[in-house]
């Protein structure tokens, strides 16, 4: 069996974006009024015509210019171009609604050619999502596993090309973004560190792409779903942007100007370890307080447990009596909140964003706490006095995590589209190579790729 031992090469990664920067909210058409800015910046052309398009459309060719300040034969130009590489479509008349003079013929994001694929990897389950060029999910599917790196990457390779084939039908994967918690670094796909699955040091992108096919690009959750907001999101964002993720970890992101600060080291917005006053549990680090071990599901679940909340220690069974709305869940949920709210207003006084985005399982099933997160925000924050005003939930709902790892496909889609005829065009589903086979292990000390015939094993 011939075999080869590498260092673990470097994935495809989302490129640095120049996005877009505007408080205004997002408008249903154009108009004189409407801010340039709030286009996409190093993009080039094709780029700011597919995000008109993205906020405004359908939309007639001529409002995209009006937008852009490129003239009708650019806005043409780009417009057909988009078209044929599958990102924009044109629709009837009818569209853009009634309207003086000759009919225009609209113009909106094609949602029926190309998806993306997402895969997300919690502790106790990966949830695999399709999402379309708008950032909407098609399909979501969540498959627990056990939480060893190579028992949860073999489940993500048997269990995708089977997803893909259920719900991608005749529109084609661009690609396929791998988003989990910790210290990720982008450039490498490289989980440098998941407390919670004891992972550390794993070259998850070069592992999924030797065993998917596809062009994989690998990031942090939080910075993910940052990312997801600028592209989708509120339109704040894309001038400045906190996001703060409470789950099994607890991260954070920014983003300044639609650009989604990555750090040295990969290592910006490493909230986990700050310490929180009044909390003294103690913490993997050899310190005490921290955020991830006061505030994480874990906490929350073990807390449940505590209180008779729940009989087990079970994620989904704490899901199941905060979907019912158990009085006694939603305290806690509450409780955790006001904490939680203590972490915001210190990210707020840091770092003055326009807008927070906090993702966490209270405010997406029972957003009716939110007013208790921002009294407590309030009274804790020295700059910000109406946080009712910059803090948000997530834009994403009960979908957030597949559109979190969608929108690393998505995002270089958006910032770069020529692309896809540069890289050759779209990622089909993958299948089996008619004459070898192949599979990948990590060992710890470097990757291994083995390629054999399968006409040995019959």
């Amino acid at each position: 069996m011939p075999t080869r031992r590498m260092s673990p090469p470097t994935t495809r990664s989302s490129p640095r974006s120049t996005g877009p920067r505007s408080t205004a909210p997002r408008s249903t058409g154009l108009g004189p009024g409407d801010d340039r800015r709030d286009l996409p910046r190093g993009g080039g052309s094709a780029a700011a015509v597919l995000r008109t398009v993205l906020d405004h459309g359908p939309v007639a060719r001529s409002h995209i210019g009006a937008a852009t300040g490129l003239s009708p034969a650019a806005v043409s130009r780009q417009t057909a171009d988009l078209i044929s590489l599958g990102l924009l479509r044109e629709l009837p008349a009818a569209a853009c609604g009634p309207r003086a003079g000759r009919p225009s013929v609209p113009i909106d994001v094609d949602t029926e050619t190309h998806l993306a694929c997402g895969v997300h990897i919690a502790v106790p389950s990966v949830t695999f999502g399709l999402v379309d060029l708008r950032g909407r999910t098609v399909a979501r599917e969540q498959v627990p596993h056990r939480g060893d790196a190579d028992s949860t990457l073999s489940l993500i390779a048997r269990h995708l090309p089977g997803f893909l084939r259920r719900h991608a039908g005749s529109r084609r994967v661009l690609g396929l973004g791998v988003v989990t918690g910790g210290h990720v670094d982008t450039r490498s796909g490289t989980v440098i560190e998941h407390e919670p699955l004891g992972w550390r040091n794993l070259p998850l992108g070069p592992l999924l792409a030797a065993r998917t096919g596809l062009p994989v690009t690998v990031d942090g959750h939080s910075r993910a779903l940052a990312q997801a907001e600028i592209l989708f999101g509120d339109p704040r964002a894309r001038s400045s942007l906190v996001h703060l993720f409470v789950g099994h970890v607890v991260d954070a992101a920014i983003a300044t100007d639609g650009v989604v600060h990555r750090g040295l080291r990969s290592a910006a917005g490493g909230v986990a370890h700050l310490r929180l006053a009044g909390q003294d549990q103690p913490c993997p680090c050899g310190g005490r307080g921290c955020a991830q071990v006061a505030l994480s599901d874990r906490a929350l679940v073990a807390t449940a447990v505590e209180h008779g909340v729940i009989p087990r220690p079970d994620l989904g069974l704490l899901l199941r009596a905060v979907a019912e709305g158990e009085s006694a869940v939603v305290e806690l949920l509450r409780r955790r909140l006001r904490a939680i709210a203590r972490v915001v207003a210190t990210l707020l006084d840091m770092l003055d964003p326009e807008v927070l985005v906090l993702t966490e399982l209270g405010t997406i099933h029972r957003p009716h706490l939110l007013p208790d997160l921002f009294e407590e925000i309030a009274a804790h924050s020295r700059t910000c006095r109406d946080p009712e005003l910059v803090v948000r939930p997530s834009s994403f709902g009960v979908d957030v995590l597949a559109i979190a790892a969608g929108a690393t496909v998505l995002d270089f889609v958006h910032r770069s589209p020529r692309t896809l005829r540069n890289a050759g065009g779209p990622v089909p589903v993958p299948v089996p190579p008619p004459a070898w086979a192949a599979f990948a292990t990590y060992s710890g000390s470097g990757l291994e790729i083995f390629l054999f015939d399968p006409k040995l094993l019959t």
